[in-house]
């Protein structure tokens, strides 16, 4: 009996070990890009300690040299991209043996047309930017160096390993090359309505959204509530324009016009033949549905009828909204008294 159960575990073992080395080969293959076009002179390639992009727009860098403390005079980051370059001032923090550490904390900013550089901010364009090193010495002489790409991440976890920028909706995201050498790509903003509030009150539900990316100009924005697995019952809403915010009510009386028999609505924007889901997708969080909870409200409209409405986040971040008018229970009269 002892000699199955070993057996077992020693096959479970070896089907987990599988399943994390598949894992790690799908997330090494989706962040892996083609090898940009070769250097003229070979660079020393250096290993980085650290590189990431937190909170969606931090670029961290922590990178050791080998060179002792004493010899260095500046160190920088450089970002290339087609001819443009970003720059980064790299601070050196000298080690227990005499090396350094090289590190930069850089704010990023999603610039699809280049302009006039922004101090301390790193204003990056849609594309692939290469990573590099320029340090000089005390003498004077500068020595450059590559970058290797940083282990890749897991997908473990209740955050996404990349999450987009929250305020331009652009996702700046470290890759590697074919050949191993560390890369940032800057992805453009998708169009898309980022849920800002949502105001559940006694008589009413509210929701505040905000729009990003590229928008159809001089749009003019209308709101909808459209039922589930039936597009053609459209509802709409009255929308009104504040301070870089759209608010609307949701129309919750002629969402609950059947009664106790509940639907699930979507609420969309739309201008033209534009429409957008309202929902909450620029966070870093990997289940928005688990951690994004709400609680059943109790809703009294003015006609007299009495709601249960659910207003909450589905999987993929979409607001949905269920609705249905408590069942009012029968009359009975009362029975004859001797």
């Amino acid at each position: 009996m002892h000699q199955v159960l070993l057996s077992r575990a020693v096959k479970a073992g070896r089907r987990a070990r599988r399943a994390a080395a598949g894992v790690r080969r799908r997330v090494e293959r989706v962040d892996t890009v083609p090898v940009l076009a070769a250097r003229l002179r070979p660079r020393p390639v250096l290993r980085p300690v650290h590189l990431s992009v937190l909170g969606g727009r931090t670029l961290n860098v922590a990178v050791r040299y080998p060179r002792r403390a004493d010899g260095i005079g500046t160190a920088l980051l450089h970002l290339d991209h087609h001819g443009h370059r970003r720059t980064a001032p790299l601070t050196p923090e000298p080690q227990p043996d005499g090396t350094l550490l090289l590190t930069a904390t850089a704010p990023l900013r999603f610039a699809p047309h280049a302009g006039p550089a922004e101090p301390g901010v790193l204003a990056l364009g849609p594309g692939v930017w290469r990573l590099s090193l320029a340090v000089t010495d005390a003498t004077g002489r500068e020595t450059l160096a590559d970058l290797r790409a940083a282990p890749p991440r897991t997908v473990a976890g209740p955050t996404l390993p990349h999450s987009p920028d929250p305020g331009s909706g652009a996702l700046f995201r470290p890759v590697r090359s074919a050949d191993g050498h560390a890369l940032l790509k800057v992805a453009r903003p998708a169009p898309q309505a980022e849920l800002v509030a949502l105001g559940l009150r006694w008589d009413r539900v509210t929701v505040q959204v905000r729009l990003v990316g590229p928008l159809p100009r001089h749009a003019g924005w209308t709101a909808e509530a459209v039922r589930q697995g039936s597009g053609s019952t459209v509802l709409p809403m009255p929308l009104e324009q504040g301070a870089g915010h759209l608010t609307a009510d949701l129309p919750l009386a002629a969402m609950a016009a059947d009664g106790h028999v509940q639907h699930t609505w979507e609420v969309r924007l739309r201008s033209g033949r534009t429409r957008l889901k309202v929902g909450r997708r620029l966070t870093d969080v990997r289940h928005p549905k688990r951690v994004f909870r709400t609680p059943y409200r109790s809703i009294a409209l003015a006609d007299g009828r009495l709601l249960r409405v659910h207003a909450q986040l589905s999987a993929a971040g979409n607001l949905t909204v269920s609705c249905a008018a408590y069942a009012v229970p029968a009359h009975q009269p009362s029975e004859d008294r001797p």
